[in-house]
């Protein structure tokens, strides 16, 4: 019974002259893991538009049902995506949502992106729900916003030639 207290002392006595292993957080931000999976991000093409093309297939893959999806025509007048169709109403309910990541993968355009955001605070039910506008990144440097007006034909494909993976 000394004995086991003896080691516990000199456990603590080891640990007392080593730094601390806390972080201050606020100050001072930890890094992720690589694979982590944190806040939700509509990506955007360097020209300004819009990558997701409404396909709801997010929205099919998600097993909490936690994303809602509604499309709408593009005009060559009104371009928000290269395709057919874009996201007119893009929301995730954030409460639901269970960070797996599924919705990435189904995505053919790779336009949602879990990213490595993970300061999620929220102080009522509504401000849950992220929508389209919290969910897309800037205009890029160099890019127009959207709706942008183009010529007509000239975005003929949906899904642009994809990279073979590394």
């Amino acid at each position: 019974m000394i004995g086991e207290l003896l080691r516990g002392m000199a456990t603590t006595i080891k640990h007392l002259f080593k730094p601390p292993v806390t972080i201050a957080y606020p100050e001072v931000k930890r890094p992720v893991r690589y694979r982590f999976r944190g806040r939700h991000e509509l990506k955007r093409y360097d020209n300004g538009l819009e990558k997701c093309i409404g396909c709801s297939l997010c929205a099919a893959a998600c097993p909490a049902d936690a994303i809602f999806v509604e499309a709408a025509e593009n005009t060559d007048e009104r371009r928000f995506s290269p395709g057919e169709r874009y996201a007119s109403t893009y929301e995730i309910n954030m409460i639901r949502c269970i960070f797996c990541g599924y919705c990435e993968d189904a995505c053919p355009t790779e336009a949602i992106v879990l990213e490595d955001n993970y300061e999620l605070s929220y102080y009522d039910r509504a401000s849950t729900i992220y929508t389209k506008d919290m969910l897309i990144v800037p205009v890029p440097e160099g890019g127009k916003p959207t709706p942008q007006k183009t010529p007509p034909g000239l975005y003929n494909r949906p899904i642009p030639d994809m990279e073979d993976p590394k």
